[in-house]
């Protein structure tokens, strides 16, 4: 006959083995839980000063951006649902010119971001500039971004960025002198500049699909610009 004491020690093994079962159960689903994609919007967020690797002077530049994506929010004329692109936000850029001794900076309203991973391009229409500045309000200006992550652990930044003026956007016209070209929606050159201190960080995001439409339209929804 099975002694009392064997007795208590069969079942308090029964016991801890379904607890561990049970815990087991618990720590699977956390797991597929974790695995599944959280919906998110891509941004761009960061300042930083950079370097032209063609020029080398004492100017200090640097961009400043907090740009969102806000999917189908801008409408357009013959496009009243916006497009997959839209965004919102803020950009500043910053020139410190040695030469002249004077800080020289402008805003503008962030109108269209699309993001890869660790790399993003944006545009923004200017909204203010400094006194002495490019006579710019008004004007689309573009901007990429590539997010090189932690660094070299040296404190020195691996990120870059690129931007749609100073000779990189020009628009040949035979024998006469290239003028500056427009910059559309989203356009911007590869991320051609060193960042020399701060950092940017992408949030990639794929582009959504157009929400549905209103019954009885046949133009994708989307909500009103803010």
């Amino acid at each position: 006959m099975m002694s009392l004491s064997v007795r208590r020690t069969l079942v308090a093994i029964a016991v801890l083995g379904t607890g561990l079962a049970v815990a087991g159960v618990s720590v699977a689903a956390s797991a597929d839980q974790e695995e599944q994609p959280r919906p998110v919007r891509a941004s761009v967020v960061g300042s930083a000063e950079f370097v032209l690797p063609y020029h080398q002077d004492k100017d200090v530049r640097s961009f400043t951006f907090d740009a969102r994506a806000a999917p189908y929010s801008r409408p357009l004329p013959g496009i009243p649902g916006g497009l997959p692109t839209d965004a919102r936000g803020t950009v500043k850029v910053s020139h410190y010119s040695a030469e002249r001794d004077i800080t020289y900076t402008s805003k503008g309203r962030v109108d269209c971001l699309v993001t890869g991973v660790r790399t993003a391009t944006l545009t923004a229409v200017i909204t203010e500039v400094s006194p002495g500045g490019p006579p710019n309000v008004g004007k689309r200006v573009g901007f990429s971004v590539y997010d090189g992550g932690a660094g070299t652990g040296k404190g020195r930044s691996t990120d870059r960025v690129g931007f749609s003026w100073n000779g990189v956007n020009l628009l040949p016209k035979g024998t006469t002198p290239p003028e500056e070209a427009p910059v559309g929606t989203c356009m911007a050159p590869a991320p051609y500049a060193p960042v020399t201190k701060g950092g940017y960080v992408v949030a990639h995001a794929e582009l959504p699909s157009p929400p549905p439409s209103p019954k009885g339209s046949t133009e994708p929804a989307g909500p009103a610009p803010k």
